[in-house]
């Protein structure tokens, strides 16, 4: 695969990780994975925390408005760590819709949330439709990961789907392999994750993706990664998101 330079795509953001705050395998605070990222060199990361279908540390009896509020109130903490720094945290989800398969998803908001109750619990398609109709973007996490808690029956949808997570820090050969397939069939394109959950990871620095310029907004992350002008981290190594 061809390796492009930095110097193109000089702004990299992680596009996977997890806090303590809303995911129940994470073990670092909002604020410590962003200081952890921050040390490392990205221009940002994107907060993508176990939705309530998934592992989620939010109380699920509590009211609808609570536990969105808990879930970006994740954000807010990170990103308030980040002021007055040349850092960008976005504000994203994954939300596992059955069987053990998750989306990543980006660009959408607190209002968002609080206008869609019971968000989680409906089929791809439908999440799909209302997370595109409010701008947002959904990348397919590790489509063919092979754990205990994942459905192999259940097969990836594309139809719905923005771009493909091609390449997963915690995957194996084979697992990364098949999602480049994946991408390569469908057309899409990749994105690379550090599937983050502590913020002494060795993940990161392994994952991401590059960009031009920086993407302040989540709107600007949602264009930037809609044009295809970007390139994936993988395993250290800077790759096209094209296959």
């Amino acid at each position: 695969m061809q390796s492009i330079s930095k110097q193109d795509y000089p702004y990299l953001y992680e596009t996977h990780c997890h806090t303590s705050w809303c995911s129940a395998c994470a073990v670092s605070s909002p604020q410590e994975m962003a200081a952890a990222y921050y040390a490392h060199g990205y221009a940002g990361i994107i907060i993508t925390d176990h939705f309530l279908l998934g592992n989620s540390a939010v109380d699920r009896a509590l009211p609808w408005d609570v536990k969105m509020h808990a879930y970006y109130d994740a954000y807010l903490a990170a990103r308030d760590w980040a002021r007055g720094k040349d850092f960008d945290v976005h504000f994203g989800l994954e939300h596992q819709y059955g069987g053990g398969k998750e989306v990543l998803t980006y660009g959408i908001d607190l209002d968002f949330l609080l206008d869609h109750p019971e968000l989680h619990r409906l089929p791809l398609g439908e999440y799909a439709a209302l997370v595109h109709e409010a701008g947002g973007f959904l990348s397919m996490a590790h489509p063919y990961r092979d754990r205990g808690y994942i459905d192999r029956r259940a097969q990836p949808q594309p139809e719905y789907l923005d771009a493909v997570e091609v390449y997963n820090y915690h995957n194996d050969v084979g697992e990364n392999r098949q999602a480049e397939e994946l991408a390569q069939r469908t057309g899409l394109p990749g994105t690379a994750g550090g599937d983050v959950h502590e913020a002494d990871s060795p993940a990161i620095g392994q994952a991401g993706v590059a960009l031009r310029e920086r993407a302040a907004t989540g709107q600007e992350l949602v264009a930037a990664l809609r044009s295809g002008n970007f390139a994936i981290l993988v395993g250290g190594e800077l790759r096209p998101c094209r296959f």
